[in-house]
């Protein structure tokens, strides 16, 4: 069975790879795991203004992982991107910065277009 920090790690990676996958022209690669916060994400991206927790488990803990984002974001918006095993990835994003998310995919996709 693969432990739970290697399990994290290949979630990161498989992220970020959905992250160039599915938004062209977006760069994004595992981060440097220290203790968390602005310096250390999960996932460092060319997205404006965005922080990923990125959390790959059967059993989320919806609000911890929300608290989690919450407090390590700093002055970007906090995005949980979960999946399931053999499942699709979901993004939990605060409703009223919706907006700012998509105006930033929006601008980086049509920057690289």
């Amino acid at each position: 069975m693969v432990n739970s920090r290697a399990k994290g790690a290949a979630g990161e990676r498989e992220f970020a790879h959905e992250l160039e996958r599915v938004l062209p022209g977006v760069e994004a690669r595992r981060g440097v795991q220290h203790a968390g916060g602005p310096e250390s994400p999960d996932v460092v991206h060319s997205l404006t203004g965005i922080h990923f927790e990125v959390k790959r488990t059967e059993r989320l803990q919806l609000r911890k992982a929300i608290a989690q984002a919450e407090e390590d974001c700093g002055n970007r918006v906090p995005v949980v991107a979960h999946r399931w095993n053999n499942g699709r990835w979901y993004l939990i994003v605060p409703f009223e910065d919706l907006p700012a998310v998509a105006t930033n995919v929006y601008l980086t996709m049509a920057e690289n277009a």
